[in-house]
């Protein structure tokens, strides 16, 4: 396996490597047609392994304090993507990306990496292990049509009736949310300071 920045013709293989990714995760319907691109500088890397794209991350990062990141201070990068194909899943490929992506990172002068995630424990399990500290949260809310709607969302176009929706919550009562939605998601902020 080897691990180098990514080209264009590797874009197939990404996509399908994060697709494959994420069917078991929270974040199971984020389906991506084609490879994000960025304004800002990024670093962006895959693992190959036999010719095909196994692992992925996306950084992209600021050559201005606060363009990218949401918080903290000097120049940070945003984790945008980090997936690595279920067949080769606890090989050490994702801590191997992600440590490239942090040897790039400082030579570009960046202090910290900035990653949101669902509540997937093993994902956040794999954040922790890797030196990231939780700093904040909010919920992802999914409304999915019938009585959930009721008091919650409504068109005021006339004859619009929405079917689905999706929602931050960044309040205070949290149970509260999560009791009256079906599907609800803890969407979590992580940081690694860069020594």
């Amino acid at each position: 396996m080897i691990i180098r920045e990514y080209r264009s013709e590797d874009e197939i293989g990404w996509v399908r490597c994060r697709v494959l990714s994420f069917l078991n995760t929270a974040y199971f319907d984020n389906v991506l047609k084609e490879k994000e691109r960025y304004i800002n500088p990024a670093i962006e890397l895959v693992a190959i392994e036999e010719g095909k794209v196994v692992g992925l991350i996306d950084v992209e990062y600021e050559v201005k304090e606060r363009t990218v990141c949401s918080r903290g201070n000097g120049l940070g990068g945003m984790i945008w993507h980090i997936a690595v194909h279920p067949d080769y899943q606890r090989k050490g490929i994702g801590t191997k990306l992600l440590n490239k992506a942090i040897e790039i990172a400082k030579k570009n002068g960046l202090n910290r990496f900035e990653a949101w995630t669902r509540d997937d424990e093993w994902v956040n399990e794999w954040y922790i292990n890797t030196g990231f500290l939780k700093v904040e949260s909010y919920l992802h809310v999914y409304i999915d049509g019938g009585e959930e709607f009721k008091g919650s969302v409504k068109s005021e176009i006339e004859n619009l009736y929405p079917i689905q929706a999706f929602a931050h919550y960044v309040g205070e009562d949290k149970e509260a949310v999560k009791k009256k939605f079906t599907r609800v998601h803890e969407c979590r902020c992580y940081e690694k300071e860069l020594k």
